[in-house]
């Protein structure tokens, strides 16, 4: 980018430089004509004129297509990114998802040994109670559900990471195969 900046400033100091000559070339043929009739004074004038309208024709055309290439480069950056933005957006999301999950695992698991701390009291008391054991296995099957809700949410995200990929090798075979039938 600083490249371009620099080549920029070149092309304009380059363009006020071309217009002075110019504006002293135009002035020295009036003079020339004024104050002799040098016919080839006034030929290499006008060829010189001609050399540097062509010369700052080429530098306006090198100055618009370096503006082409700036707009090209700030068009591709933006594109760049916009898809990170998005990209961090899922990201956030898919962790605040999997940190819901975490949240649901913990809590379980705190019940979970709460209920096997009871339940083993109880035991130990030689106190049977079956809404103990009950309790315990309800306790036990909600930490099995967190923790599959959990390896769901991981494999949703490895599926998302995946997505692309899987998009790329399908279009890339498309693409084989239509060559293949050409």
């Amino acid at each position: 980018m600083t490249e371009i900046a620099e080549l920029e400033r070149r092309i304009t100091a380059a363009l006020e430089r071309i217009g002075q000559g110019v504006a002293a070339l135009s002035a020295t043929p009036g003079e020339a004509s004024a104050g002799t009739s040098d016919g080839a004074a006034m030929a290499e004038a006008t060829a010189k004129i001609a050399a540097l309208e062509q010369a700052l024709a080429a530098e306006r055309g090198a100055n618009a297509q370096l503006t082409e290439r700036v707009g090209a480069i700030r068009q591709t950056q933006e594109t760049t990114v916009s898809q990170l933005e998005q990209r961090v957006q899922d990201l956030t999301r898919q962790l605040d998802v999997q940190g819901l999950e975490l949240q649901r695992m913990k809590k379980t698991n705190v019940q979970l040994r709460e209920t096997a701390r009871t339940l083993r009291e109880a035991l130990e008391a030689q106190v049977a109670e079956p809404q103990l054991i009950n309790k315990t296995m309800v306790a036990e099957l909600e930490a099995l559900r967190a923790s599959r809700l959990s390896e769901i949410a991981e494999m949703d995200e490895i599926l998302d990471g995946l997505a692309p990929l899987i998009g790329e090798v399908a279009a890339a075979g498309s693409q084989t195969g239509e060559q293949s039938d050409a």
